[in-house]
């Protein structure tokens, strides 16, 4: 595996855990601005989705993801099973996004 692949699973197909190295994880906070939140107010009231919000929350977890290889590739895994995010609100306009699971080392089998 070139790069060390993530999966919520707790194993990866073809592969054998040989080595579990502890828990890791990721993490982002989004900040939103006023005209994101009025524009997202907008939508809300007259229906759709808010683009710009799910923009933001999209690169909190690929923040997270970056993150948690960058954990996991310092341990030596080559890969993060049982993986799952969690969204929390720390303030208003402010969203902690965290992803954790067991880094790994792994063979195929």
């Amino acid at each position: 595996m070139d790069e060390i692949t993530i999966t919520t699973t707790d194993s990866l197909d073809g592969y054998e855990v040989v080595e579990y190295l502890g828990v890791v994880s990721g993490e982002a906070i989004i900040g939103a601005n006023v005209v994101s939140d009025i524009a997202a107010g907008i939508r809300d009231v007259v229906g759709g989705r808010s683009g710009s919000y799910e923009k933001k929350v999209e690169a909190g977890r690929e923040e997270a993801i970056a993150d948690l290889r960058a954990e996991a590739a310092d341990l030596g895994a080559d890969a993060v099973v049982g993986a799952t995010f969690d969204y929390e609100e720390m303030a208003e306009g402010m969203l902690w996004v965290n992803l954790s699971g067991t880094a790994v080392e792994t063979r195929r089998e």
